[in-house]
């Protein structure tokens, strides 16, 4: 039987709607708003009848709480207006005394059906959202899912992690996933660019340096492994580390200790690894660049993150997900995507990935005047994406003949870099040799372009 919660400050209106009910429902009854907020608070009711009247006692406070339950309102007072008020205020029904047995008995039973079919909805959504997202990542595409459920079956576990993928497929939101659904999830999550770091300074950031070690290391000071302790680090671009710096690392996934910089003390430390690289590592270390023993010690689960052009389901869903949380940062009123607009999202080639992706649903948000996103909002280069990249270099030198000429440069000189990405499998130090720039500027630039 369901449970009613009946609130009205007339005795004789009590009584009739108790009478009326108890043949079919559990009912309890209350006198004033102060009266039904105890009883809410202590039980947990199907459905509140309240008069108007009474609400309005104690309106914000008992409507908050009444809502959360689903609220048939009642005034012996009633007008249109106070009607549609009543609905705004999250009432399921609104009904003008005096009403038959019929009345409220139908009212009744469709607030109760309306209420099943909420909760059934938000299950519905919850058992969705359980198998679409983890922690701020969402996918329906089967690799990504399959991803999902490795993450699930060795976070709890203090195992190494290897992630792989291109830059941008959302490597670090997997390393947070891994943390935060892992027992260390109250301890530090400590997240370090090894690609970023010179490698003079890489050592010292990670490991920590003694006095005196180099000039400038005035005091002692700990790295990053002992500030993670009983929690997580996440090693970003560890292909791109020196193997002084391997060797060092090889030693804490074995031993669990560490020397700092220019010291001999060995300091334990208990702390979870995740590491994560754009490159092929096997093929570092076929070439020497990568330390074989330490490749097996980190390639305990290797967990890929597949491109975002090859996973075009999820698009629309990643699309909608940015828009809806760039209208609540923005204070837009944006409504979604127009088809030619989605289209040329699902259809883009996306070589920046999940992160390209989210940055032009950001720019699209900030720039339109309308309540639709239309082609018109997004980048031009994405119509290029998805055909040959240097034929779509001239094009798009043509089309942007009236802009000054630094920014009309762009957008081949972003192709460019791309193409030498890929053609040195996205090993930073060999496209940038290949560029005749240096590690810095190519770094600089993949930032500039979304291509990280």
């Amino acid at each position: 039987m369901r449970e009613i919660l009946i609130t009205d400050p007339d005795a004789l209106a009590r009584e009739q709607l108790l009478d009326l009910l108890e043949s079919q429902h559990k009912v309890c009854v209350a006198s004033c708003a102060g009266e039904a907020l105890e009883l809410m608070n202590q039980r947990d009711f199907d459905l509140v009848v309240a008069d108007m009247n009474l609400s309005r006692q104690q309106e914000s406070q008992f409507l908050k709480v009444a809502r959360e339950v689903g609220v048939i309102l009642t005034t012996a007072f009633g007008t249109i207006e106070d009607a549609v008020q009543a609905m705004q205020d999250g009432a399921i029904d609104f009904l003008t005394k005096p009403f038959s047995d019929e009345q409220i008995t139908l009212a009744i039973e469709r607030a109760l059906e309306t209420r099943d079919l909420l909760q059934e909805n938000q299950n519905l959504r919850e058992a969705l959202d359980d198998r679409l997202r983890m922690d701020n990542m969402i996918a329906t595409d089967a690799k990504v899912q399959s991803v999902f459920k490795q993450v699930k079956a060795v976070a709890k576990t203090r195992t190494t992690v290897l992630v792989t993928g291109e830059s941008g497929t959302g490597k670090t939101l997997l390393a947070r996933a891994i943390h935060s659904q892992s027992g260390r999830s109250n301890g530090p999550f400590i997240e370090v660019n090894c690609g970023a770091l010179p490698e003079s300074l890489l050592e010292s950031e990670l490991f920590g340096h003694v006095r005196g070690a180099f000039t400038g290391a005035v005091k002692d000071r700990p790295g990053k492994f002992e500030l993670a302790n009983e929690g997580t680090i996440f090693l970003d671009e560890i292909g791109t580390s020196s193997p002084a710096f391997q060797v060092k690392l090889l030693r804490v996934l074995q031993d669990r200790v560490l020397e700092r910089v220019g010291g001999t003390e060995a300091t334990p430390v208990d702390v979870r690894v995740i590491l994560a690289t754009n490159q092929d590592l096997t093929a570092e270390v076929s070439e020497g660049r990568f330390r074989e023993d330490l490749y097996y010690r980190i390639n305990v689960v290797a967990v890929e993150m597949p491109p975002l052009r090859e996973r075009p389901a999820d698009i629309s869903l990643l699309a909608e997900n940015f828009l809806r949380r760039f209208t609540r940062e923005t204070g837009k009123n944006l409504r979604g995507f127009d088809k030619l607009a989605m289209d040329q999202l699902i259809h883009a080639q996306w070589p920046g990935n999940v992160r390209q992706l989210e940055n032009v649903i950001e720019r699209a948000v900030v720039l339109t005047e309308n309540q639709i996103i239309t082609p018109e909002d997004l980048p031009a280069e994405l119509n290029n994406t998805a055909s040959d990249p240097m034929t779509n270099s001239t094009d798009m030198v043509t089309r942007t003949e009236t802009l000054p000429l630094k920014k009309a440069l762009e957008a081949p000189e972003k192709l460019i870099i791309q193409q030498a990405l890929d053609r040195h499998g996205r090993n930073r130090q060999d496209t940038a040799r290949s560029l005749e720039i240096n590690r810095s500027t190519l770094f600089n630039k993949m930032r500039k372009y979304g291509l990280l």
